[in-house]
C-alpha cells in the first residue's frame, strides 16, 4: 500500500523500526540522506534488490 507521509509519521515509524530506502543515484546519497537509510537507486529498484528487506517491518521509499 502507498501512502504519502509527513515529516512527523517519518520520524514515528523510525522510531518504531521502520526500514527507509533512499533512491537517489550512490553518489547523491553519500552526499546526504537520512541516518540508517537504505541506498537502492531507483534504477535498481526491483524485487532482488529489495530481498534483503524485512517483509515484517514498514518500508518507506523516497
Amino acid at each position: 500500500m502507498i501512502t504519502d507521509i509527513n515529516r512527523e509519521t517519518l520520524l514515528t515509524l523510525i522510531e518504531q523500526g521502520a526500514q527507509v530506502v533512499d533512491v537517489l543515484p550512490e553518489g547523491e546519497f553519500m552526499a546526504s540522506h537520512i541516518p540508517g537509510a537504505i541506498n537502492i537507486p531507483l534504477k535498481n529498484l526491483n524485487s532482488e534488490a529489495t530481498s534483503t528487506l524485512t517483509r515484517a517491518k514498514p518500508v518507506v521509499v523516497y
